[in-house]
């Protein structure tokens, strides 16, 4: 890592610690990787592996057409887990812990055994599935004004903030992944409606894709972690004493509070 990356690291865990978003990366240094975007990620986490922290999982970003196009894209990113980044179903979030918050709904899967790419298949993800779960990822930037390009996010452990996990889990043949359908409310008003299918078609693709795309880096996804799979609508900007319910047909509803 050169210098100069190392000080976008330094800045990104400084934004996160003192809750102010900074220059976009990209306009800092223009001529970013995409790869560089990734070392600055790892690196980030690595430090707060030396600090205590525990990767709990992995997170799939960028899943939807919409969101590739806007950034210039042709394929999903990823960030990494931890476990403080948790949150208890029907849990209450302090709004000032953040800094600029979406909430999305996803499908989550906990996997039951290690799955190493490059060639790891849908169906590998089917067997190496314990059961799936309804999720919301609160998503957070810690690029001021969410001005991202790819390798700002990249960077930024692909805009992750927190996660939450809704308690009923399912093995993934006991119901259609692709077809699974999900309401998002913000404060009890129907905000937007998705399916599994939004998340390149299937959720158990994002992860495989996960997979074969973490081998690049000599990364697997682990047993006893959890895949957030992407998100099945568009985000939705959080405040101080709003509500979201994920409500999904199969899965049943996921909840997270701001205060």
């Amino acid at each position: 890592m050169t210098i100069q990356t190392k000080n976008l690291s330094d800045l990104l865990l400084s934004a996160e610690k003192s809750r102010t978003g900074v220059t976009p990366l990209t306009e800092m240094k223009p001529d970013l990787t995409v790869k560089e975007a990734y070392n600055i990620q790892l690196d980030n986490i690595q430090v707060k592996l030396e600090n205590g922290e525990i990767i709990s999982g992995k997170k799939i970003g960028l899943t939807s057409l919409a969101m590739q196009q806007l950034l210039g894209v042709n394929e999903p990113d990823y960030g990494h887990l931890l476990q403080s980044m948790e949150v208890d179903n029907n849990g209450v979030i302090s709004r000032k812990q953040l800094l600029e918050p979406k909430v999305e709904g996803e499908i989550a899967f906990f996997l039951k055994k290690d799955l190493k790419g490059p060639n790891v298949t849908v169906e590998d993800v089917l067997g190496a599935t314990e059961y799936v779960v309804a999720a919301l990822e609160i998503v957070d930037s810690r690029v001021a004004g969410w001005k991202i390009k790819l390798c700002d996010t990249i960077a930024d452990n692909a805009s992750s903030g927190l996660y939450v996990l809704g308690e009923k889990k399912l093995a993934p043949h006991q119901l259609d992944l692709k077809k699974e359908k999900m309401s998002f409310y913000k404060n009890e008003q129907l905000i937007n409606e998705g399916a599994g299918k939004a998340a390149l078609g299937d959720p158990a693709f994002c992860v495989a894709w996960l997979a074969n795309k973490l081998s690049e880096f000599g990364i697997t996804l682990k047993a006893n972690e959890v895949i957030l799979s992407g998100a099945l609508s568009a985000a939705v900007n959080a405040e101080e004493g709003d509500e979201f319910v994920a409500e999904f047909q199969t899965l049943g509803e996921v909840k997270v509070n701001f205060k």
